[in-house]
């Protein structure tokens, strides 16, 4: 107890265990929604879209999450869009998107001079959150909260039986539309914390 009491007296610990717990939560409650459609991997591929996008921001000499957070939105939306109307289906989908976004990411970390260590995206540093972070990722973490709480029986019944909602008259695609977003904020905000190879993995499990 006393080592733990310790531990809880240092900020960095509890800023960590704070935000911790909001993205842990986060990630549960669309975890459920994404497992029950099948887009599991979806959280896989976006956190590789947005190592892409952090990549292409540092060698711009651009905000990091300012960049990243539209992309892997505007991915999510995509990537939804596209698993309905393409032949590519699922997996062999996000496969091709989060191979082709780490690709790009890696070969711009290789090739400009970036100012701050992308690999700490990819891996995570949760001991590390400053300031800045904790704000961005309270927001962004209780917007998510609030939204789908207030849009649960909607979401509920989107993800139980789409072909149903829709003929009841829900407006299927503007939830699943919700869900996309909700889940690109997560995987953003996780990825400062866990990285981009773990962040996927709090999702699914």
């Amino acid at each position: 107890m006393d080592i733990l009491v310790e531990m809880l007296s240092f900020d960095f610990i509890l800023r960590a265990l704070f935000v911790g717990i909001l993205v842990s939560l986060c990630a549960s409650l669309l975890g459920a929604s994404l497992v029950l459609k099948r887009y599991s991997m979806i959280g896989d591929g976006l956190s590789h879209v947005g190592y892409g996008a952090l990549a292409v921001a540092a060698a711009l000499n651009i905000a990091p999450l300012q960049l990243a957070i539209p992309v892997v939105i505007i991915s999510a939306f995509f990537l939804l869009k596209l698993n309905r109307n393409s032949k590519i289906k699922g997996d062999a989908l996000i496969a091709v998107i989060s191979c082709s976004a780490l690709s790009i990411g890696m070969i711009v970390v290789s090739v400009f001079e970036v100012s701050i260590d992308v690999n700490s995206y990819m891996f995570g540093s949760i001991l590390a959150l400053q300031s800045e972070d904790v704000i961005l990722s309270v927001i962004s973490s209780l917007a998510v909260i609030v939204l789908y709480v207030v849009f649960y029986n909607k979401i509920f019944a989107v993800t139980f039986d789409e072909s149903f909602s829709k003929a009841t008259g829900i407006k299927t695609d503007i939830y699943n539309a919700l869900i996309a977003l909700l889940t690109a904020v997560v995987i953003v905000v996780g990825m400062r914390l866990m990285g981009a190879l773990l962040i996927s993995g709090l999702v699914i499990f």
